[in-house]
């Protein structure tokens, strides 16, 4: 059911201060604001991207701003390569920014002197001027600190320094004015002395996921009821409960009245609503083969893996980080990506070409049979493939029958190729009329053979429709005085196979009980309809 809502924010960016759509995650915000408050705090953020860590910050800032303290946002993203190339120029970056910030005179020449070190100017310039300057507490951010992990050298001096500002607050009454907040995109994978190490101090905050209910709320939020059903628990098989893939889901299924099936099943193709997303990301790691790599090597191992760049995919939200386990992080960039990595294989193998010229070639054959009218294979083979991975994000089950015109080469020997054409013409159209719902699809499997898929029917289900196709083509009355079977009429011979699928398993599967099943008809003398045993569910 959807009700009537207010305009809708598209998601990109940080969600707006006064926005509807921003989704708590108790107890985090009060955390952060208590914590805010306490003497020489603090605070660390964890996330990868697009989970909300610019949200949350920004909500802090407006709570520091609202109790008159002072804040600084450093965003080490804003900083040019070259500022990387030594800890002395880094640290006068760093203390000519926050200056800038502050709207303060810039006297760091006063305080630096390479004699005794910039660590030493760095914190003296801290003690005797900025906390001094400005009479309230600073709370000062550090975006990105993640980015410092790829400057080693810098990194093991700057951070052991933020750590000894923070003791330096326990018996100095100046560095009690001074709040941090330290956000990053990955786990630390840096050697930091645990003495020295700003990561274990104050108020850790890993932002999780949304869970089923937040995501039942948020859908509210946007003018969809989703309290009963399992729509809120399909969405996240696909996308888990990222906090963007699941905004931008419920902007589109409100903005664009798709329906949530729709969204599923095109979400990790190029028609998807996540397809720039998803380009952006895969053209990122195509740019660092190293990176590139490992991801291929976690897409298809699903083993533990150790490496210090898959901490860099964790920072990207593309795998998920337990000790040494590093797997995928939802079923979007499984699917996704691994076509993608197919793609690239076949380029680099020179056959790309080769593949445009049967993606062209299928493109004018429209997919459809041109003799029946029906689907053909190759359309067959995708919707399959399809179909198996909705049904098995849905937990639902997946029917499918194979038909085959009896003793179909003695009919065309007997009458002519002219009478065999009008026969397949005329039992496809029959089959076609069997079926009542969108979803169902017949297409020509090869010769006489058709094959009919059925998503979300089961057993029962699947034998009543070739029942009613086995009896409209004989009421036909379509004259086959050769064919073995007593009537002397065009009949046919069915498979009927059900299964609820799963990921791990090729839906090829689905074809060969049938075709098992077909054969079995065949034995028992034709004009029957077999039910395959292997993979039977609601008989």
């Amino acid at each position: 059911m959807t009700y009537p809502t207010q305009s809708l924010e598209f998601p990109s960016g940080p969600v707006p201060l006064n926005s509807k759509f921003y989704m708590e995650r108790p107890p985090i915000e009060e955390e952060a604001y208590a914590a805010i408050c306490q003497p020489g705090n603090v605070i660390r953020i964890r996330a990868p991207r697009k989970m909300g860590k610019s949200s949350l910050v920004n909500r802090i800032i407006v709570y520091a701003q609202e109790i008159s303290y002072k804040t600084v946002n450093i965003d080490f993203k804003q900083a040019d390569e070259s500022v990387f190339s030594n800890l002395n120029k880094f640290l006068r970056w760093f203390c000519t920014n926050i200056s800038l910030q502050l709207k303060i005179d810039n006297i760091l020449d006063n305080f630096w002197d390479e004699d005794i070190g910039s660590k030493v100017c760095c914190t003296l310039y801290f003690e005797e001027y900025l906390l001094t300057e400005i009479e309230t507490p600073i709370v000062l951010i550090l975006n990105e600190v993640n980015i410092l992990f790829e400057h080693i050298e810098i990194a093991q001096d700057f951070l052991p320094m933020l750590r000894y500002w923070h003791e330096k607050a326990k018996q100095n009454d100046i560095f009690e004015k001074l709040r941090l907040i330290v956000v990053h995109s990955t786990e630390i994978y840096i050697k930091l002395n645990i003495n020295q190490s700003p990561f274990n101090v104050g108020l850790q905050i890993k932002l999780p996921e949304f869970n089923v209910e937040q995501i039942k709320k948020l859908a509210l939020v946007h003018g969809l009821d989703w309290s009963e059903g399992n729509k809120a628990e399909q969405l996240m098989a696909m996308v888990g409960g990222h906090p963007y893939l699941v905004r931008l889901a419920l902007y589109y299924l409100c903005e664009q009245n798709m329906s949530l099936e729709q969204l599923l099943l095109e979400a990790p193709t190029h028609t998807g609503i996540y397809n720039n997303y998803l380009r952006s990301l895969w053209e990122y790691l195509q740019q660092k083969p190293e990176l590139l790599a490992v991801f291929q090597k976690i897409i298809r191992e699903k083993d533990s893996i150790e490496d210090i760049l898959a901490h860099q995919l964790d920072s990207l939200g593309l795998v998920k980080l337990n000790g040494n386990n590093c797997r995928l992080s939802c079923e979007l960039y499984q699917i996704y990506f691994q076509e993608e990595i197919n793609r690239m294989e076949l380029k680099n193998q020179g056959r790309l070409e080769q593949l445009e010229k049967e993606n062209k070639k299928l493109k004018n054959l429209v997919n459809i049979d041109s003799l029946t009218q029906t689907y053909n294979r190759r359309y067959f083979d995708e919707h399959l493939k399809l179909e198996w991975q909705r049904m098995a994000r849905e937990q639902m089950p997946l029917s499918l029958i194979l038909l085959d015109i009896d003793c179909f080469k003695l009919y065309n020997d007997t009458y002519g190729h002219q009478a065999g054409d009008d026969c397949l013409q005329e039992v496809s159209l029959i089959v076609c009329n069997c079926l009542k719902r969108p979803a169902d699809i017949v297409a020509r499997y090869g010769g006489e053979e058709f094959v009919v898929i059925l998503p979300q029917v089961d057993t029962k289900g699947a034998f009543s429709v070739a029942t009613q196709i086995s009896n409209t083509i004989k009421s036909l009355e379509i004259k086959h005085i050769k064919s073995q079977v007593k009537l002397g009429i065009v009949t046919v011979s069915m498979g009927v196979v059900c299964t609820v699928p799963n990921y791990q398993d090729n839906p090829a599967i689905l074809v060969i009980a049938a075709d098992e099943a077909l054969y079995q008809s065949k034995e028992e003398g034709r004009d029957h309809i077999s039910i395959s045993p292997f993979l039977n569910f609601g008989e």
